[in-house]
C-alpha cells in the first residue's frame, strides 16, 4: 500500500509539475507594434496610434504588471498603457523565457507581456495556450491567455489611418 501511494503521489507531481504554474487570472501577450527603420526603431506612426489604442482598450483589463524587451519598439508599445495605469514597465530578457513566466507567476491580476515575432508563440505555449503563428508582419494581435485554458482569445487593434 506505501509502494502504491508513493507511485501515485509521484505519478501527481510529474502531472503538476507540466501545468504551467502562473498565477496572473489573465496574461495579454502582443508583438510590438509597427516600427519604424533602423538598428533599435522606434514606434511608427502608426505603431504609436496603435499603442494609444492598446492603452485604451486594456485600461480596464485589471492589469497589475507590465513586461517588455528593452528594444524601444517594445518599451514604446507599453508604456501609454502603463502611464494610463500607474504603473513601471518591467524589461525582461527575451532569451530567458522561463525567468519571464517564473515573473508573471508572481503577479496578482492580469499582466501584459510585449515580446516579438519570434518570442510571442513560444510565450503563448509556456502559459498554456496553443501556439499562435505570428509572422514579420503581423502587427497589433493581443493574445489573451487564462490559464488553464488552451484556447487563446484574440484582440486585433487597427488604429484609424491618419488623415493628411
Amino acid at each position: 500500500m506505501g509502494k502504491l501511494l508513493l507511485t501515485v503521489i509521484a505519478a501527481l507531481s510529474a502531472a503538476i509539475a507540466v501545468q504551467p504554474a502562473v498565477a496572473a487570472e489573465t496574461v495579454y501577450v502582443v508583438r510590438h507594434l509597427q516600427k519604424a527603420e533602423g538598428a533599435d526603431p522606434p514606434l511608427s506612426t502608426e505603431g504609436a496610434a496603435n499603442a494609444q489604442l492598446l492603452a485604451q482598450r486594456l485600461a480596464n483589463s485589471g492589469i497589475k504588471a507590465i513586461f517588455a524587451t528593452p528594444t524601444r519598439r517594445a518599451m514604446e508599445t507599453a508604456e501609454p498603457l502603463a502611464k494610463a495605469l500607474g504603473l513601471h514597465v518591467t524589461s525582461y530578457d527575451p532569451r530567458d523565457p522561463a525567468a519571464l513566466i517564473e515573473a508573471v507567476s508572481a503577479v496578482n491580476g492580469a499582466a501584459l507581456i510585449v515580446g516579438h515575432s519570434n518570442t510571442v508563440p513560444d510565450i503563448v505555449a509556456r502559459l498554456g495556450g496553443t501556439a499562435v503563428p505570428l509572422g514579420e508582419q503581423d502587427y497589433g494581435t493581443v493574445f489573451v491567455v487564462k490559464p488553464g485554458n488552451a484556447e487563446v482569445e484574440q484582440i486585433v487593434l487597427k488604429a484609424a489611418p491618419e488623415r493628411g
